[in-house]
């Protein structure tokens, strides 16, 4: 059963820094994509940032381009999220999804994403 697992939420003043981290139980993730997305109070969910495990290839939203980092750690099977200059706009439930590879789609087809994690909350206030 493939299964996804967020950590590293917390609060952090403005300006400061958060890594996310997602487990991967149950699937290897070098035959997936993987993305993080997030959900604020009243607002629908969307696509932050998401990773082509097999190639490295990234792609990022605009209101997080140079502030986010995404990457992964194979032999840990698990993908990060560097938040850095942080801010309270950025304040959301932040979670990571899975979905298979394909030719047909960049990583950044948000619709494509099938296999969620909890969720981990992220609030940015001073």
């Amino acid at each position: 059963q493939l299964q996804l697992v967020e950590s590293g939420g917390g609060s952090v003043q403005p300006g400061g820094s958060l890594r996310l981290a997602c487990a991967a139980a149950g699937f290897t993730l070098e035959n997936y994509v993987i993305g993080w997305f997030r959900q604020a109070p009243g607002r629908e969910r969307e696509g932050v940032s998401c990773l082509e495990i097999s190639d490295g290839d990234t792609n990022y939203a605009d209101y997080v381009k140079g502030r986010f980092t995404i990457s992964s750690d194979s032999a840990k099977n698990t993908v990060y999220l560097q938040m850095n200059s942080l801010k309270p706009e950025d304040t959301a439930v932040y979670y990571c999804a899975a979905a298979s590879r394909s030719i047909f789609y960049g990583c950044d087809t948000w619709r494509r994403y099938n296999t969620w994690g909890q969720g981990t909350q992220v609030t940015v206030s001073s």
